[in-house]
């Protein structure tokens, strides 16, 4: 039983660490954007090299995200999201 529980803690923060490094690229993408319709073209290689980096991890994403809906656990920390912004 113990053994699941940390497989399952594990999948979850998987899940978490991948939404947090897709969350950073996205902001490095937007912020190096705004630079590069400026005409900064070492912003522009940035981008283009952040498009890279987020096509990856976003199909890590999926992956995991889709595990994670299939087990359920996606239903279970919407329910404690609801709860904690109720709360609050």
């Amino acid at each position: 039983m113990e053994q699941i529980k940390e497989v399952f803690q594990g999948s979850f923060m998987a899940l978490r660490e991948t939404m947090q490094k897709l969350d950073g690229i996205l902001t490095e993408i937007v912020q190096d954007l705004g630079k590069a319709h400026r005409g900064n073209q070492t912003a522009a290689q940035r981008v283009r090299v952040g498009t890279v980096k987020l096509e990856r991890v976003a199909k890590l994403f999926r992956k995991e995200s889709v595990a994670a809906e299939k087990s359920g656990r996606l239903k279970k920390l919407k329910e404690r999201f609801r709860k904690k912004k109720r709360l609050s």
